[in-house]
């Protein structure tokens, strides 16, 4: 008996050390991710190496988005040529109406999508199949039994609770749906994190917000529901038309082969709006060469001369956006992070905590929003510019997900995303970094095994 046990502990080992070095060489480029996962192995043995099979895989990314690189980057040069901005250029003739709760979003999105005349390009991580996801296929339902061409994109992963029946109206109909990856083991990650809605060649959505009661504040778990979302005019449509336009072409059957023409016309006034933004749109994931959403935080961060206000549900940087912020605290700016108080991943809280708390012995100032949940991810830096977008301030939405975010120069947008801000603080924690240093010994397992398996969070 002892010998058998011996025998298999033995073997159980040998796996062990085998699947330590298939990680290290197959996870070569990434050394904390690669350290993470050789832990996970190490305390889960053989478990460990199953979840890195279902959530790991870096060189798979290699091998299912190169197709999709190149076919991208062939209909960036056709769209380009027709005169249309593309990702990465910057555009001037925008106006931008902020929403700053997924209620006020919902109904101004109804409204367009009622007066769609053209097309419809609609793109979500979550639709539910609940009150608010069978009010939008009704919608989106009706504009086709109109003649307008509906495309809806929806994220495997993100709806895989969502039963195909609340589709089947709008199919029936003469709209299309469109699956991206369809979640099976080798495809947990890389997941469409895109919320993009583009309508009749001149109006666009993108933020936060999805689709689903409980981005409406209807949900019990979470209570009020606090995200921010935009809706643009101008040439900053034409950029997310193209980016909808390559990931519906990635998993649907049903190639949107076409480009719509004349895409940045400046559209009539909209109420609300804060006219002549300069917008540059960027969009990272496994498919783009570099993290530009990550690039473009930093650069933002790095050139910052008097105030970073950040809100991110989500706060895991990487090593570059860590000690983007840590050298501009220390350099005088005032540096303001926020996250939930109320967290739907408790690991992800933990390592939030830990990442703030190091960040406060620099200067930085960390805020736990108690109301409700917070889910917006903006960054806005002195008072002039801003990005807001999909992106998390996390690795998963650096490198792992596919994301879109606007990064906008106008000081009274982004005043008006400070002023929110400053709203928000009202109904905050504000942490004492006293107080940190005195957490307790259970608080600080915690925050160190979250921080461990960062890198994969």
């Amino acid at each position: 008996m002892f010998a058998f046990a011996s025998e298999t502990a033995f073997l159980i080992t040998l796996l062990n050390i085998g699947f330590m070095l298939f990680v290290i060489f197959i996870q070569r480029r990434n050394t904390a991710a690669t350290w993470a996962w050789i832990s996970a192995i190490a305390l889960l043995p053989i478990g460990g190496f199953f979840l890195y099979m279902i959530f790991g895989q870096d060189s798979r990314k290699q091998r299912v988005f190169l197709k999709k690189s190149m076919e991208d980057e062939a209909l960036q040069e056709c769209y380009e040529s027709m005169g249309n901005a593309i990702e990465g250029e910057i555009t001037d003739d925008n106006r931008v109406m902020l929403f700053h709760d997924g209620v006020s979003k919902f109904d101004v999105l109804l409204a367009d999508i009622e007066n769609a005349k053209e097309f419809i390009f609609i793109q979500y991580y979550i639709l539910r199949g609940d009150t608010t996801g069978k009010l939008l296929i009704n919608k989106l339902t009706e504009r086709a039994r109109a003649g307008v061409e509906v495309y809806l994109l929806v994220d495997g992963m993100g709806c895989s609770f969502t039963s195909h029946k609340i589709y089947q109206p709008l199919i029936e109909a003469g709209g299309f749906l469109g699956r991206f990856m369809p979640p099976v083991p080798v495809r947990i990650n890389f997941r469409n994190h895109r919320k993009i809605v583009v309508i009749d060649k001149h109006i666009a959505y993108l933020g936060g917000a999805n689709i689903g009661d409980e981005y409406l504040g209807k949900k019990k778990r979470f209570g009020e529901w606090r995200d921010t979302h935009m809706r643009l005019t101008g040439g900053s449509v034409s950029p997310l038309t193209l980016r909808f336009i390559m990931d519906w072409n990635c998993e649907s059957t049903e190639k949107l082969i076409k480009l719509p023409l004349n895409i940045c016309y400046f559209s009539p006034k909209s109420i609300n709006s804060t006219l002549g933004a300069k917008v540059r749109i960027l969009s990272s994931g496994p498919d783009t060469r570099y993290p530009n959403i990550l690039h473009g935080f930093c650069c933002l961060i790095m050139e910052a001369k008097t105030s970073v206000y950040i809100q991110s549900p989500y706060f895991v940087p990487d090593d570059a956006l860590f000690t983007a912020l840590r050298i501009a605290a220390l350099s005088g700016v005032d540096v303001r992070v926020m996250y939930p108080a109320n967290p739907d991943h408790l690991l992800v809280y933990w390592a939030a905590s830990s990442y703030v708390g190091e960040l406060m012995c620099a200067g930085v100032k960390g805020y736990e929003y108690t109301k409700g949940f917070l889910h917006a991810k903006t960054l806005m830096v002195d008072s002039k510019v801003c990005a807001v977008g999909t992106a998390n301030m996390d690795v998963r939405s650096f490198k792992i997900n596919f994301e879109t975010h606007a990064f906008i120069e106008n000081a009274p947008l982004t005043q008006e995303l400070e002023e929110a801000f400053r709203r928000d603080m009202n109904y905050c924690n504000i942490l004492s970094l006293e107080k940190y240093k005195k957490r307790s010994v259970i608080t600080k397992i915690k925050e160190s095994f979250s921080r461990l398996f960062s890198p994969l969070l």
